[in-house]
């Protein structure tokens, strides 16, 4: 997609690809060249992801992006991966590449539950559900709890890659702040009615925001009124640059929370391995979804993990992450704070991977039109739109700080500036 094209197409709903989008057009079903495929409507109805479209556009190697999210490759312990793969497969070479139990590798849920409980989590590993990645829980989350037509609380603007793993349920999406202002003390029936409340309450993609301890506290006495459970999903929780985040909402309320945890961020995200965690009569029936889905995550990837946790790499592999993003973390805000602060506004986040930016009102800017012009001056972020569910925000945009190194910071930052400067000499504003 060229910057062209993006520049008349809504980022808030980007085409879907050409055979999708036929088979909306013909309510399901398309015709092939020597069959006639038919496709459920809400399965024909997915559209791809406008984020990994953007990336599409930046992948040339001039241009800065600050657009893909992505865990920095100076942050995967190569070595001891390497060191680690060896040893299982010295060990148990049958057992890692054999089918495993749908629920996990036992070592790891043991170790997952052991970490969980020091966290303050009390957690037995019958209470642990191994995940290809925690995006499966919430594809296996969706399944569970919503049907057609049903409603789910989140914030807005909140994690893309959420709203698409519940998108074949066809949800409503919920502003959680609008819930809360309205009084509501009570949630209708699951028919229907409120089904959960998706949350990532520490460094949130795409906003970086921490939930404060107080807060949580508040929303889970509101949940508890309205008797729905909250899926706590804490990708970044490791990722804490100056202090640790509060408690996790399943600490204060252990039945009423399914915790989701990766292994991506702190390890490889190629690894894909992730964990939900929850009371056992919800872990039993994800499971059982699992199975359906695609059996059990690999066994020599779960091994791999277990064995990094029980020689202590992960361990020493958490400051050396939180050192590098926070090194990236502190280089970007610098910058911002050198070339930008004329046009935007925003939040220091505490951890995580990004930064949250609104364009100032008396500049004029909108996120849309600023994208073309920064795609010319070679430097790239994400539009703000596709995180919206409902009322998008046209000024703002997302920046990630993971993967462009520390020194190009600054450039990216001048190179953004000069696009605002564009933007406002060719009137294309808004």
């Amino acid at each position: 997609m060229t910057a062209a094209a993006l520049r008349q197409t809504d980022l808030h709903s980007l085409p879907a690809p050409p055979s999708v989008a036929v088979a909306v057009q013909e309510a399901g079903r398309r015709v092939g060249s020597s069959a006639d495929w038919h496709f459920a409507p809400a399965a024909a109805a997915l559209e791809g992801s406008a984020i990994r479209e953007i990336l599409k556009v930046t992948e040339q190697a001039a241009v800065l992006s600050f657009a893909g999210g992505l865990p920095n490759p100076a942050a995967f312990p190569v070595e001891a991966l390497r060191a680690s793969t060896a040893r299982v497969l010295a060990d148990d070479a049958s057992g890692a590449l054999q089918y495993g139990p749908t629920e996990g590798y036992g070592p790891l849920r043991e170790l997952v539950a052991a970490r969980l409980s020091a966290a303050g989590q009390p957690t037995t590993p019958a209470e642990v559900l191994i995940t290809t990645g925690s995006q499966q829980a919430l594809d296996l989350i969706g399944k569970a709890f919503l049907v057609p037509g049903g409603a789910l609380l989140a914030r807005n603007p909140t994690y893309l890659g959420a709203l698409q793993a519940f998108a074949l349920q066809t949800p409503r999406v919920i502003d959680l702040d609008a819930w809360i202002d309205t009084g509501i003390r009570r949630a209708p029936q699951l028919g229907g009615g409120l089904a959960f409340c998706y949350l990532t309450p520490n460094f949130a993609n795409p906003d970086g925001a921490t939930m404060p301890t107080d807060v949580r506290r508040a929303l889970l006495a509101r949940l508890d009124d309205a008797g729905m459970p909250l899926v706590e999903d804490d990708p970044y929780g490791e990722l804490w640059s100056d202090a640790p985040p509060p408690p996790a909402c399943r600490a204060l309320a252990p039945q009423r929370t399914l915790y989701l945890g990766s292994f991506s961020k702190v390890l490889a995200p190629g690894l894909r391995v992730g964990y939900v965690a929850g009371p056992r009569l919800a872990i039993e029936l994800l499971t059982r979804l699992k199975q359906a889905a695609d059996l059990h995550t690999p066994s020599l990837n779960q091994r791999i993990i277990a064995a990094l946790i029980e020689d202590g790499t992960l361990d020493r592999q958490l400051p050396v992450v939180r050192a590098i993003y926070q090194r990236q973390r502190n280089a970007l805000l610098a910058a911002m704070d050198r070339h930008l602060s004329r046009f935007a506004t925003w939040e220091a986040t505490k951890g995580g991977m990004f930064v949250w930016v609104t364009l100032r009102p008396d500049s004029g800017l909108e996120a849309k039109s600023l994208f073309e012009c920064a795609l010319a001056r070679q430097v790239a972020f994400v539009p703000g739109a596709p995180f919206y569910f409902a009322a998008p925000d046209p000024r703002t945009l997302r920046l990630a700080f993971s993967t462009l190194p520390a020194a190009c910071m600054d450039e990216g930052m001048a190179r953004l500036s000069a696009a605002c400067e564009d933007a406002l000499a060719r009137g294309v504003c808004s």
